[in-house]
């Protein structure tokens, strides 16, 4: 409705322009036919003034009487007729105008009409977005603006379908975390709970068993700080919170200070780190992080070693990445463990009561947050081989 009475008053304003122009052109045209006339009689002043020069004998006024009598030259010729002539031509020229604008208008309105059911369409699509329905027919578009516009709009309703996809899957994930921590944390927690009410039915309870409890409780209180913590390091890298402080850092550098980070757990499983060959490569990543990445990579290996055995470090450097090989020689993977060791929360078959499952899933994200990249290669009762590479 608004679009016709939008079209009625472009229409008026078309015409009352038309009116106005050929007000003026009318005008411009009266006083052409007066130039007109004017310059005809100054011509012919000036032949009876070259006439009256030849022939002095010859009155004015008799040649005066001779153009104006009807028996000898009919004035209609000179004057008269120049004036039909003038505005039949004015006459076709007004027609040729009206014509052109008429044919103006139909190609506006045309053109417009058009334009209302494009606009309608992308306003049904711009509709249907609004409740969800992000499917657009892009068979109609041609290069029009405004099926540049219904492009941009297409585009636009693809980005907000991934958004509320990505949107719905973050949902789901967020429940599923919800529920893993959940799981995670209610054995710990019933576990000290039970011990907490043993101490407290128990004021006569030996000692040793008193004490056996309160450092059950303590190893629990640990286990739940790691989980937290490392609950909160996964989601803030999850949700890109985390702002990397990069520079070019040595490679063994990183893997030195891993390995101090898990000397104590070395010497309670009486585990050596070996260090076969050195890099001499820069690595341009955020060196507290990657630290954090390889200590819970070399912890994973020495829990899965058994005592006495060593746990190899390999380092390669090449013009593509560097890449570092963490071998251990203890209870291995089998298959459905290797695919799903990175996932978080997942304990392989062989793990400890203590873990939680969620170390090696903080590392790859780590990595690959740094261009590096990282995979496992398991054998039963073989060994395990973890490959990292960081890419220039």
């Amino acid at each position: 409705m608004k679009n016709k009475e939008y079209l009625k008053n472009y229409l008026i304003q078309i015409f009352i322009t038309m009116i106005i122009f050929l007000t003026f052109f009318f005008f411009i045209n009266t006083i052409q036919d007066k130039e007109y006339k004017k310059n005809f009689n100054y011509k012919i002043s000036a032949i009876l003034e070259v006439i009256l020069e030849k022939y002095p004998d010859t009155r004015k006024d008799e040649l005066i009487s001779i153009l104006n009598s009807s028996n000898n030259i009919d004035k209609e010729y000179f004057i008269e007729k120049n004036n039909q002539v003038n505005i039949k031509y004015n006459f076709i020229k007004v027609l040729i105008l009206l014509l052109m604008n008429i044919v103006i208008i139909y190609i506006f309105v045309k053109s417009h009409l058009k334009s209302d059911r494009e606009i309608n369409k992308i306003i049904k699509c711009i509709e249907n977005i609004n409740h969800k329905n992000y499917e657009l027919d892009i068979n109609e578009l041609s290069e029009d603006k405004l099926s540049i516009l219904k492009q941009e709009i297409y585009k636009t309703s693809i980005m907000l379908k991934e958004n509320a996809d990505n949107s719905l899957r973050d949902k789901i994930n967020l429940k599923n975390s919800l529920q893993d921590i959940s799981h995670q944390l209610k054995t710990p927690l019933t576990s000290i709970n039970i011990m907490l009410d043993n101490i407290i039915d128990n004021p006569d309870m030996d000692i040793r068993i008193r004490q056996d409890f309160i450092m059950q409780i303590k190893r629990e209180i640990n286990n739940i700080t790691f989980l937290v913590s490392s609950i909160l390091k996964l989601s803030k890298f999850e949700a890109n919170t985390i702002i990397f402080n990069r520079k070019d850092v040595s490679i063994m550098k990183i893997i030195n200070d891993a390995i101090k980070n898990v000397s104590n757990l070395c010497d309670l499983k009486n585990v050596n780190i070996k260090i076969n060959n050195s890099c001499k490569n820069k690595i341009y990543c955020d060196y507290k992080w990657q630290v954090e990445a390889i200590t819970n990579i070399l912890k994973n290996a020495i829990e899965y070693s058994y005592e006495g055995n060593d746990v190899i470090i390999e380092c390669d450097d090449n013009n593509l990445y560097t890449e570092i090989k963490i071998k251990d020689f203890g209870k291995g993977m089998d298959e459905e463990d290797t695919l799903n060791i990175f996932r978080r929360f997942y304990k392989g078959k062989n793990a400890n009561n203590d873990s939680v499952g969620i170390g090696l899933s903080l590392s790859k994200k780590i990595i690959e947050k740094d261009n590096g990249i990282i995979v496992v290669e398991s054998s039963k009762e073989i060994g395990t081989t973890f490959i990292i590479k960081y890419m220039y």
